[in-house]
């Protein structure tokens, strides 16, 4: 159980390296080494204070958010996964997704400022949320259908929110805004939100963790879970909030990226199976080190930076293509 964590966290930390190092001012890994030791263990550096600035003060919280976002989005697909019974399910499902997107979306039309659209996206991630629990509470147990209808639902009414904002924003100047942050985007990257998206996103994960043998226990259905002590309805909705707290943090500091919180799982799920109490950490790692690599394809392949978005989504889709392909007759036999 521990070799995987010790050999992801290996390979997450020369992704991460290695992502310090290049781009339109490469520097070399040497450097790299020192510039991050410099600051963390306080040694004397040598190198020079354009490689100390473009390191530290750029590059560093770009890879700090990616590993945030990617690895949250990552396990949050992966507790959905168990929550549902389908490895072919995303946080998107749960309508979060597209609340915090029209948070966002707002906030931009408004000409309001990094934190006001960092703190409208979170609000309205749990506005969507709370939305969710209305449409599905009741006395009785809630079916998984219910809960599933209900996501889609939500998620149909602000995604439709989402494009009466664009309709409405000036095509000159709010509109490009507005579309270049719903396809996702690191460059803005600073401590202030990684510190922004930190208490969130480790809290929704943390949550996660320590209840992962629960997870293991869910994922086996609702009657094998009461019959094992576990009460199903109320550990779902524990899990949903918590996942709605991933998804509402990362999305307000990178704006909409798709597909990491499906296919990052079902990969994690290829190489260490389905015990969660190994799968959450992994997908948590392998998700984080994913979306650096994206990221720092997008920032180097073009003259201009792709939208985050866009590239998971070309990766994302074929993917999606083949797990399709190969659930399809588990699929239509559960229908």
């Amino acid at each position: 159980m521990v070799l995987p964590i010790v050999a992801m966290t290996i390979v997450l930390a020369g992704v991460s390296i290695v992502a310090l190092s290049v781009g339109r001012f490469p520097v070399p890994f040497p450097h790299v080494i020192r510039i991050v030791g410099t600051h963390v263990l306080t040694i004397e550096d040598s190198t020079s204070q354009v490689e100390q600035n473009v390191v530290w003060l750029v590059r560093v919280p770009r890879v700090l958010l990616a590993l945030l976002v990617g690895g949250g989005l990552a396990i949050a697909g992966a507790a959905l996964q168990a929550v549902f019974h389908n490895p072919l399910v995303s946080p998107e499902i749960i309508g979060v997704s597209s609340g915090a997107s029209f948070g966002g979306a707002l906030a931009l039309l408004f000409g309001m400022g990094s934190f006001f659209l960092v703190s409208a996206s979170f609000v309205f991630g749990l506005v969507a949320l709370g939305l969710l629990f209305a449409v599905t509470l009741s006395r009785e147990r809630t079916p998984i259908l219910m809960v599933v209808l209900g996501g889609v639902v939500t998620g149909a009414l602000f995604s439709a929110l989402v494009s009466l904002v664009t309709y409405v924003a000036d095509p000159y100047t709010t509109l490009p805004a507005i579309v270049f942050w719903l396809l996702g985007s690191l460059a803005t990257a600073t401590y202030a939100k990684v510190l922004i998206a930190l208490v969130p996103i480790l809290l929704g994960t943390a949550v996660l963790f320590l209840l992962r043998w629960r997870v293991n226990v869910l994922s086996l259905g609702d009657e094998d879970a009461a019959a094992l002590g576990v009460r199903p309805g109320r550990l779902r909705w524990v899990i949903l909030v918590s996942t709605s707290l991933i998804v509402a943090g990362a999305v307000a500091v990178s704006g909409v990226i798709g597909w990491v919180g499906l296919i990052i799982p079902h990969l994690a799920r290829m190489w260490v199976g389905p015990d969660h109490r190994i799968l959450l950490p992994i997908s948590f790692l392998m998700g984080g080190a994913y979306l650096i690599v994206i990221d720092t394809l997008a920032r180097t392949m073009t003259a201009g930076e792709i939208p985050l978005g866009v590239l998971t989504a070309l990766f994302g889709a074929p993917a999606f293509f083949i797990l399709l392909r190969r659930n399809r007759e588990r699929i239509w036999d559960s229908a």
